[in-house]
C-alpha cells in the first residue's frame, strides 16, 4: 500500500480541516504522512504519522526563492520525503506555485521530461474531461504540448479507467490550420505522434471552447495560461448558475414548493459537478506523483486528494505515462556531449 506525504500548511479553513481529510481517507485504508503544526493535526490516528512542520511557504510571492532557502518547510519535507521513497506520492494543500517549486527540486522531473503539468479533471455531468495544463506552465512551446497530451491520456486510462483516451487540442476553431502558430504545430506533430502510438491515445484534432464540455473528448491539451482562464471561467459560471437556480427556487411560495419536488434531483446535479470530489489536479511529469487539491476545499476535498494520489500511485501513472511518451517517441533526448557531438560531425 503506498504512503502518501501531505503538506497541510496553505488550506483555507487550516491544517485541522486537513488533518481531518487524512482521517477519513485513513479509515478507507490509506497510509499518510502528514506535515504541518503538530498541535493543529489533532491526535494520532492509526494508518496517520504526523511530523511537526509549522513553516509554510504556501502563500510566498516567490516559491522557488522560498522552497531552496527553507528546507524546514512542510512542503519541502513532504517532498523530501518522497523523493527519498519514504512515501510513494506528495499531496499538497497550499499554493500549486510552492508544490510545484519544491517537487521540481527534491521529487526532479521524471526523465525525459521537458516540463511538469497541472492535470485537473473537470467535473461535466455525464462525462469527465481531463484538461492540462491548468498553471503549472504560462507559456510553453510544441514539445511540451505533445508530452501533455501523452499525459493526460495516461492519467485518463489509470485513474478513470478509459481504454483509449480521446485527446483534444483547445483551439479557436476545429480546422486543422486553425489557431496560433503553436497550436497548428502542435496539431501536425500529435497527428504523426498518436498514429506511432495507437493504443495509447486517438488524436481528434482541434476543439473549440465549447468542445470542453461537449462530450468529444477525455483529454483537452492547451497552455497553462488558456488553461487556467477556461478552468476558473467554468468554476464562476457554474457556481453563479447554481446561485442563481437557489434564488429563483426560494423567490415565491410556488417557486419553493417546485424547489421542494426538485430538491433530491439538484443534489444529486450538485453533487455530480463538485470539484471537491474530483480531489484536485494532478502534478505529472515527476518522479512520483502529485495531487494539488484547492485550497478552499473542506476535509472531503482532501480525503479525495490523497485517495486519487494513492490509486495514482498504484497504478503507476508515472510509469505509465514514461511509456506512452517513449513508444511515441516523445521524450527529450539527453543532450550530446561535446566529444560525440565531434565525432558525430567527422562521421
Amino acid at each position: 500500500m503506498p504512503v502518501i506525504a501531505v503538506d497541510c500548511n496553505g488550506a483555507d479553513l487550516g491544517p485541522g480541516e486537513v488533518a481531518a481529510g487524512a482521517r477519513i481517507a485513513a479509515e478507507q485504508g490509506s497510509r499518510v504522512v502528514l506535515f504541518g503544526p503538530a498541535h493543529e493535526l489533532g491526535e494520532a490516528h492509526p494508518g496517520i504519522e504526523i511530523v511537526d512542520a509549522p513553516l509554510s511557504i504556501a502563500k510566498s510571492a516567490d516559491p522557488a526563492s522560498a522552497a531552496r532557502a527553507s528546507p524546514e518547510a512542510s512542503i519541502v519535507q513532504a517532498a523530501r520525503a518522497v523523493a527519498a521513497e519514504q512515501a510513494q506520492a506528495l499531496v499538497c494543500a497550499g499554493g500549486t506555485g510552492a508544490a510545484l517549486a519544491a517537487g521540481l527540486f527534491n521529487i526532479k522531473r521524471t526523465r525525459g521530461i521537458y516540463r511538469p503539468a497541472l492535470a485537473l479533471p473537470l467535473p461535466v455531468p455525464g462525462h469527465p474531461v481531463t484538461l492540462l495544463d491548468v498553471g503549472a506552465n504560462v507559456e510553453a512551446r510544441r514539445e511540451h504540448l505533445v508530452q501533455f497530451a501523452f499525459m493526460g491520456a495516461a492519467l485518463a486510462r489509470t485513474v478513470f479507467g478509459v481504454g483509449r483516451p480521446r485527446v483534444g487540442l483547445l483551439s479557436n476553431g476545429e480546422e486543422a490550420v486553425r489557431g496560433s502558430r503553436l497550436v497548428v504545430e502542435v496539431h501536425d506533430e500529435l497527428a504523426q505522434r498518436a498514429s506511432s502510438a495507437p493504443e495509447a491515445l486517438e488524436f481528434i484534432g482541434n476543439l473549440e471552447g465549447d468542445g470542453l464540455v461537449g462530450g468529444q473528448a477525455d483529454v483537452v491539451v492547451t497552455d497553462g495560461f488558456t488553461g487556467n482562464i477556461a478552468l476558473k471561467l467554468m468554476e464562476g459560471t457554474s457556481q453563479r448558475t447554481l446561485a442563481a437556480v437557489r434564488d429563483a427556487a426560494t423567490s415565491s411560495a410556488r417557486a419553493r414548493l417546485g424547489g421542494a419536488l426538485l430538491r433530491g434531483a439538484l443534489r444529486r446535479f450538485r453533487a455530480e459537478i463538485d470539484p471537491e470530489l474530483q480531489g484536485g489536479a494532478y502534478l505529472l511529469g515527476l518522479r512520483r506523483l502529485g495531487v494539488v487539491p484547492h485550497g478552499r476545499f473542506t476535509r472531503t476535498g482532501f480525503a479525495q486528494a490523497i485517495l486519487r494520489a494513492e490509486r495514482g500511485a498504484r497504478e503507476d501513472i508515472v510509469g505509465q505515462t514514461q511509456r506512452a511518451l517513449a513508444q511515441a517517441g516523445a521524450l527529450r533526448e539527453a543532450p550530446v556531449s561535446a566529444p560525440l557531438a565531434s565525432l558525430r560531425q567527422r562521421e
